[in-house]
């Protein structure tokens, strides 16, 4: 059985950083394009940078220069290191999975998810 946890959100003031990761474990790591989705109430998930099983990584605009996504994969774990935090940061954080297949940024093809955790940034 897949399961994807995540962990490391918080409240933190505009400009701080946190740092988020995600372990995965029932499946392997290695095969699995992994990433970063963000939901907000009343608005869809959206992604927000992703990783493939070799290491290259595709950010949005949004996060771009401020968000860096790494992966170990001996340990299993997903990381983003979020810096510069700004109050639009505010919200659910998703670690997700996809097969190595899959490019990374083909957002509605991840299919294991993590419950989430909170990020909330005041301003």
């Amino acid at each position: 059985q897949v399961q994807v946890v995540e962990s490391g959100g918080g409240l933190a003031q505009a400009g701080g950083s946190l740092r988020l990761s995600c372990t995965a474990s029932g499946l392997i790591f290695d095969d699995h394009t992994m990433a970063w989705f963000r939901q907000v109430p009343g608005k869809e998930r959206e992604g927000l940078s992703c990783i493939s099983w070799n290491g290259d990584s595709v950010y949005v605009d949004s996060v771009q220069g401020r968000f860096t996504i790494s992966r170990d994969n001996a340990k299993n774990t997903l990381y983003l290191q979020m810096n510069s935090l700004k109050a639009e940061d505010t919200g659910m954080y998703y670690c997700a999975a996809a097969s190595q297949g899959v490019y990374c940024g083909e957002w509605n093809k991840y299919y294991y998810w993590g419950q989430g955790t909170q990020v909330t940034v005041s301003s």
